[in-house]
């Protein structure tokens, strides 16, 4: 009998079966060699079940029934991919043996449990477990698969996190819903992610501004000319600043002390998936979530980097020879100049800065593979530069200038000046648009600190500490303290990434790393589901709270559930997973303590006073620096008020064609309406309390009925319709894309 390889996607299987089966019959669900027949999932193919699958009763949403709590989870099929669980299961009779190909980590290896658990699936399992998708890796890897129990705990852990957040998750939801009478959403890691973005948005709004005064001075000793800036408590006296700047203007003085000293730079860290996206959300404006499918696309279809939903910013020594070649690689391509000048020796097992075994868990940091990159598309392109120069960069020395600081007294006042003199870019070559590696004279990075700003030089640059200055020129300026910066989604990355602890100690940053909120592979998602929840906008870069987030943060932490906002507690729940996965601790008592705190969820809640309808309402949102924020909706993306207001119309009962008949239950998880028709569309009745579910009943041409409308609440999408396009005919099925919003696409036959 054959081996049954079971992939995470349909790419990432034709790939696989391009090697191991190269004259493999093509199925177009499955593909079948001599000795292997390999499939896929679509993603998750399985998730547990709603609470209804327990008991009827929590179809409708009641305090009475909380809390939920499961002796055994039930699993239940995705509708719209059912087939493709179906075909994996009468594969399976035909084989002896399983490959577990889906990707390597946590959620890959619970992808292919819950197939294996639904499907019954007894066969022994052997595991593939690499980190990219070249021909080179799957054959080296089914060369030495790994025997499928080696990673039970991994999927104890994997399964221990889905449970514990559907807890509460689906718990706290209820709880809070239908205590308040308004849709809010709870869930352990977006929860305190929203306090991040809540008290930081508080912060900004108590900030009040104090004006100082700042004085700058310019000297001159023969040719040389510098500036420096007075050294002394921050003056708040304008008079006194002037003063000051009037009493050393003109005058001569001398250097107290000069200090030398050569400094070296090395290159930044190679990319794990959170410092990709905080990069290309610097540089290029892009979210999370798009950073992320981007690389995603790089690695499933291009196949030109590594596994990108990675933690590590290290490699093993099994990786530098891979390096290497990687870089011979790409002197052929556009880079050519770049990886000739790239010295190999600099990049071996013993430099600490690349090759740490210790800080590598399931992947290794994002490299460039031996794939030459072909036709990328523009933002594809522009992360994939990101990673290979970042690459290239650690085959290159570090960049080395000379430090001058100099102490300049003029009428017993203190000046101090600091001068960063470039001696050598090194690294910094494979960054051209980076401001730290700028050639010309002028401002290096502005410093946080006014005192400390820095001037980055080319040219060389000494003075004479035993000959006297003139005080040529000074002015006091009026500054004003600023408050803390709103997040993008770049900061908020870092700050989930290290529990929300603000920490520029990059060695803190480090050890905070395993007890962040979420995972770098799940924090984009986080991000998009708050914003899908109407809980935070976007202002251009800056992400703000909604009304309804600021009341859902203020009500949670009422309750006396503050631990639910607590990104230090939810970070340590992903320390203790991670102990699981290692088997380091036990699943039950984890389960055990996530109950106890659900439970305690409901208890509190249950006391709590029922808040007004009002502090849901967005009318107050605009005391909240809606001057600083007239961007939002821009770009094409509405708001969650338009959402809203596009339900309303879709609902609207007016019309006669409309009804207030209920159709279906509305498929938004943890809302609870019901979907009713309209003239335009079929909306869900929750519309006021935020639901922006609509199916519109006009779509590429075709009218949705009632019973198409059905069938695509059921399985997720219709049968095979017939579309033109032009003079040209084919055929397609209406699929629902999103059963949050009611988006549809079309899937062609043939896809």
């Amino acid at each position: 009998m054959k081996t049954l390889v079971i992939a995470e996607k349909p790419d990432m299987g034709r790939t696989i079966a391009a090697v191991i089966e190269p004259k493999a019959k093509n199925n177009r669900s499955y593909l079948e060699g001599e000795r292997y027949i390999i499939t896929w999932a679509i993603g998750h193919l399985l998730g547990l079940a709603e609470p209804d699958a327990y008991d009827d009763k929590y179809k409708r949403w009641n305090f009475g029934d909380l809390p939920i709590l499961p002796e055994q989870f039930k699993i239940v099929p995705n509708p719209r991919t059912k087939d493709q669980l179906k075909i994996i299961g009468e594969l399976a009779k035909r084989c002896s043996a399983l490959v577990n190909a889906c990707d390597a980590g946590r959620e890959g290896q619970y992808i292919f449990a819950l197939i294996q658990q639904q499907l019954k699936l007894t066969q022994p399992v052997k595991r593939l477990w690499i980190s990219d998708l070249t021909a080179e890796s799957i054959a080296k890897g089914f060369a030495e698969l790994r025997e499928g129990r080696e990673f039970e705990n991994l999927t104890l852990a994997a399964s221990a996190r889905s449970e514990a957040d559907w807890l509460v998750g689906m718990n706290a939801s209820r709880a809070f819903t239908t205590k308040h009478r308004t849709l809010l959403s709870v869930g352990r890691v977006q929860t305190p992610v929203l306090a991040l973005i809540y008290d930081r948005q508080r912060e900004i709004e108590s900030f009040d501004s104090l004006t100082y005064y700042e004085i700058k001075a310019e000297f001159k000793q023969d040719t040389r000319v510098y500036s420096g800036a007075w050294q002394g408590e921050r003056l708040t006296d304008a008079e006194k600043a002037a003063g000051i700047a009037e009493k050393v203007r003109g005058k001569q003085g001398r250097i107290t002390d000069y200090e030398v000293k050569d400094t070296r730079e090395y290159p930044y860290k190679l990319y794990d998936l959170t410092l990709l996206q905080r990069d290309a959300n610097a540089k290029f404006g892009y979210s999370a979530k798009k950073t992320l499918d981007l690389a995603q696309a790089l690695y499933e279809k291009h196949k030109v980097i590594t596994y990108p939903r990675t933690s590590s910013n290290y490699v093993n020594e099994q990786n530098i020879e891979g390096m290497h070649k990687a870089l011979h690689m790409l002197k052929s391509t556009a880079y050519r100049d770049l990886a000739e000048q790239g010295r190999p020796a600099l990049v071996h097992t013993g430099n600490r800065s690349v090759c740490n075994p210790s800080k590598v868990e399931d992947h290794h940091a994002i490299l460039p593979t031996l794939r030459r990159a072909g036709a990328l598309g523009k933002e594809e392109q522009q992360i994939y530069d990101l990673i290979v120069r970042r690459f290239l960069s650690h085959f290159y020395p570090p960049a080395e200038y000379k430090q001058h600081t100099v102490w300049t007294e003029v009428e017993s006042e203190m000046f101090k000046t600091n001068v960063k003199e470039l001696l050598s870019l090194g690294w910094k070559v494979c960054m051209p648009n980076d401001d730290s590696g700028a050639k010309s004279s002028g401002r290096g990075k502005k410093q946080e600190d006014e005192e400390e700003a820095e001037e980055l030089v080319s040219e060389p640059f000494a003075v004479d500490p035993s000959a006297p200055v003139t005080c040529s020129a000074a002015e006091a300026k009026e500054k004003a303290t600023q408050p803390p910066k709103a997040y993008t989604e770049g900061t908020l990355l870092k700050a989930m990434e290290s529990a929300g602890k603000q920490l520029e100690n990059e060695e803190l940053r480090e050890v905070m790393k395993e007890a962040g909120l979420g995972t770098p592979a799940t924090r984009a998602a986080t991000i998009e589901r708050l914003k899908k929840v109407g809980y935070i906008t976007m202002q251009g870069k800056r992400i703000t709270v909604t009304q309804k987030g600021r009341t859902a943060i203020e009500l949670i932490r009422h309750a006396g559930v503050e631990l639910l906002t607590s990104p230090e507690m939810t970070g340590q729940w992903e320390r203790r997973l991670h102990q699981i996965s290692k088997g380091e601790a036990a699943r039950e008592k984890f389960m055990d303590n996530v109950k106890r705190f659900t439970i305690s969820i409901i208890d509190k809640v249950r006391t709590q006073p029922k808040a007004e309808a009002s502090r849901f309402e967005p009318g107050e949102e605009k005391s909240a620096g809606q001057s600083r924020g007239k961007a939002a909706g821009r770009g094409g993306r509405k708001t969650s008020t338009e959402k809203k207001s596009e339900a309303k119309a879709a609902t609207a009962s007016s019309s006669s064609t409309g009804s207030m008949q209920p159709l279906a239950d509305c498929p938004r998880q943890g809302c609870g309406g019901q979907l009713i028709e309209g003239k335009k569309g079929y909306g869900c009745t929750h519309y006021k309390q935020g639901c922006s579910f609509v199916i519109w009943k006009d779509f590429s041409g075709k009218k949705i009925s009632h019973a198409m409308l059905k069938t695509l609440l059921e399985k997720g999408q219709t049968q095979l319709l017939a579309f033109k396009d032009g003079d040209q005919s084919y055929k397609a099925r209406i699929v629902l894309n999103d059963s949050n919003t009611g988006k549809l696409e079309l899937q062609n036959a043939d896809s």
